[in-house]
């Protein structure tokens, strides 16, 4: 390892140049513009915006948040502005900035998917992320991420469907993440992003009633993260594609465990609710964590955890 070379911070996600990996993770940071007066986006790889359906979705009644040891349970509804209110009221903002923008997407239907992926093949969009964690009406609302054939039909019609690169937001709450990273490869995404939340549920001991609206929720924060890493781990090894690791990241040496793990680029989520300038202070400490130990590119450490 050279000590003299300038510090090499930019990958390629299927396609996806980023100047560093540090993402934001779709639902916790808006639109990009809710955060800008606590950080410039400009130091962030890319903003992953809130998952944007074909029309406006209200989301579920409130209480839709709360505290779990080392996390947070949350079911929002996906509760949204719609894709054209975002192309005509949030991304001129977001085109002021360098970073990449990516759009979150979700539908009901798998024309829904493509129909939304369509309209977002758009100047200051540089990628998609399918968002497969959500019922499909026209079977019986079987989610979309918990059988593989259905994950394989909605990611390769999105893929069909549009020219810029195709991100697979995959589920945890399946037996087996591998069976789906490889329906995911099989259907020709450029990348996969892993995890998203894990479904719990919380009850209030006075009420006896669940705490949430909608009785569960995702759970996500620190408790998930050894769940996560486990994952990345696992879809490394078997499927050659490059993976956004993500799911309790607070600080660098969490980020780390991803990289090591086998994940290109890191998405910071819940720790935006806490401590908006987490993703920026998480950057200064990968940085950080580099030069001292004499790296001179961030892929230098990407799956390079060992086992023995």
């Amino acid at each position: 390892m050279s000590r003299g070379r300038q510090l090499s911070l930019s990958v390629n996600v299927g396609g996806l140049l980023l100047e560093n990996p540090v993402m934001v993770a779709s639902g916790t940071f808006g639109y990009g513009e809710e955060y800008a007066s606590a950080i410039d986006l400009n130091c962030l790889g890319a903003v992953v915006v809130k998952g944007l359906s074909l029309k406006p979705r209200e989301g579920y009644p409130r209480p839709r948040l709360c505290e779990t040891p080392s996390g947070m349970l949350n079911a929002i509804g996906l509760e949204n502005i719609g894709v054209e209110a975002f192309i005509r009221d949030k991304l001129p903002f977001l085109k002021r900035f360098k970073t990449r923008v990516v759009a979150n997407i979700f539908g009901e239907t798998i024309e829904e998917y493509q129909e939304v992926a369509r309209r977002l093949e758009i100047e200051g969009v540089h990628a998609l992320e399918v968002n497969i964690s959500c019922p499909n009406v026209k079977k019986g609302g079987i989610s979309f991420g918990s059988d593989p054939q259905a994950t394989f039909e909605v990611l390769s019609a999105v893929r069909k469907s549009v020219r810029l690169p195709v991100i697979a937001k995959l589920s945890p709450n399946v037996a087996d993440i591998r069976e789906f990273a490889q329906a995911a490869k099989a259907a020709s995404v450029n990348a996969i992003s892993l995890v998203n939340t894990l479904v719990g549920m919380v009850i209030d001991v006075n009420t006896q009633r669940p705490l949430l609206s909608a009785v569960s929720g995702g759970l996500s924060g620190p408790a998930i993260r050894p769940i996560a890493v486990r994952m990345v781990w696992e879809v490394a090894r078997s499927v050659d594609l490059p993976i956004i690791g993500m799911g309790g990241i607070t600080r660098a040496e969490d980020a780390i465990e991803f990289f090591l793990a086998g994940a290109t680029a890191v998405a910071i989520g819940t720790a935006n609710f806490i401590n908006p300038r987490a993703s920026v202070q998480i950057l200064e400490g990968i940085q950080s964590y580099l030069t001292k130990r004499g790296y001179h590119d961030i892929r230098q450490i990407i799956g390079a955890a060992r086992t023995q």
